[in-house]
């Protein structure tokens, strides 16, 4: 039985009721993410004790520590961290629209169109000297630009007297294999650097972050994270059917376009620097639903943190498993994800 208490704000004027147990898992789950976020900081070429890590944080390393921990592994760590957040609240708020465990932004193809705006791109503005005609700082727009818009394709071509779940995701498959092969065109017949830079991105990888894209990323996903937390119920009333979502006084297709629009926000923020991901938004939802329950008040900080969580460690593995090379945080990710996605569909026959 679910323990719950009440929690009054501003001279209670705003009430909500805070389910103890799943709090409690919160709270452990975001510890270890908190820790995993300053161990991490650790690891790379060489191996720096955590507690001279802790040091150099709070000013107290010497210049060399300063440089390496601050300047060169921070900046992929807090990309690492904020684009698994929301890459993960994004898959939250996909699965409460379609009503699917096996929703993600990687399934209905918002992924595959910031894939291939890049890929489009670097094919574009590219000349018969292989060299790009502007500035590789546009780039990622050209990614938050091709996932939302695939966001708004799949809602348009989904629509029909409404946008039932059925008829989003089997649309969303459709873009998603249309954009691949977009994708895929464009890599054959584009030059071999091209095809070599589109494949980092489109695999997914921190490794170029800077403190630039940092103060970018991070208001952004913050702002877009506090708008989903705020809405939480509207997520709770549509996972109970387009039927008692009215009779709640829901406008559902409104709703529903506006977290389909949200979701898009969120996945073009993580990929438009930090590649595109792969499975983190069908992981970190799953697993986090499976610890704290279904609702949503509580389902969405907790896959946001275990979003970060999965997509710091498989940075850490991906700097220090083949050392000296590196490998793509999206390559492990993927390599979790898809029989991890596999297991689902057994699990989930029906759906």
């Amino acid at each position: 039985m679910k323990q719950l208490k009440t929690i009054r704000l501003l001279q209670n004027k705003i009430s909500f009721l805070l389910d103890v147990k799943a709090s409690k898992k919160l709270t452990f789950i975001s510890i270890m993410t908190l820790a995993v976020f300053f161990f991490s900081a650790s690891f790379g070429d060489s191996f720096i004790n955590p507690l001279t890590v802790i040091q150099t944080l709070f000013g107290k390393g010497s210049e060399f520590d300063q440089l390496i921990i601050v300047d060169f592994r921070m900046p992929r760590i807090f990309l690492a961290a904020f684009a698994g957040m929301a890459l993960a609240v994004a898959g939250a708020i996909l699965q409460g629209i379609i009503k699917n465990p096996l929703a993600s932004p990687d399934i209905i193809g918002i992924s595959a169109g910031g894939g291939a705006a890049v890929v489009g791109f670097l094919a574009l503005f590219s000349d018969s000297n292989h060299s790009l005609t502007v500035s590789i700082e546009w780039l990622p727009l050209a990614g938050f630009i091709g996932a939302t818009f695939v966001g708004v394709i799949v809602y348009i071509f989904a629509w029909k007297d409404g946008v039932t779940p059925t008829r989003l995701v089997l649309i969303g498959i459709g873009v998603s294999a249309f954009m691949q092969a977009i994708t895929t065109m464009l890599m054959i017949i584009g030059p071999i650097y091209q095809a070599s830079e589109a494949n980092k991105w489109i695999t997914g990888s921190v490794k170029s972050a800077d403190w630039d894209q940092i103060q970018i990323i991070v208001p952004v996903i913050i702002v877009l994270l506090l708008i989903t937390f705020f809405i939480t119920r509207q997520l709770n009333v549509q996972e109970l059917g387009d039927d008692t979502a009215a009779s709640l006084g829901q406008s559902v297709q409104k709703t529903r376009l506006f977290l389909l629009l949200l979701s898009s926000s969120l996945v073009a923020s993580a990929i438009c620097f930090a590649g595109a991901i792969g499975f983190v938004g069908l992981m970190a939802p799953h697993i986090a639903r499976r610890i704290v329950g279904p609702s949503y008040g509580v389902l969405i900080p907790t896959s946001a943190a275990i979003g970060a969580l999965l997509v710091m460690v498989a940075d850490i593995i991906g700097r220090t498993a083949f050392s000296p090379l590196e490998v793509p945080a999206g390559v492990f990710t993927a390599a979790i994800g898809a029989p991890y996605f596999i297991y689902l569909l057994f699990r989930n026959p029906r759906k």
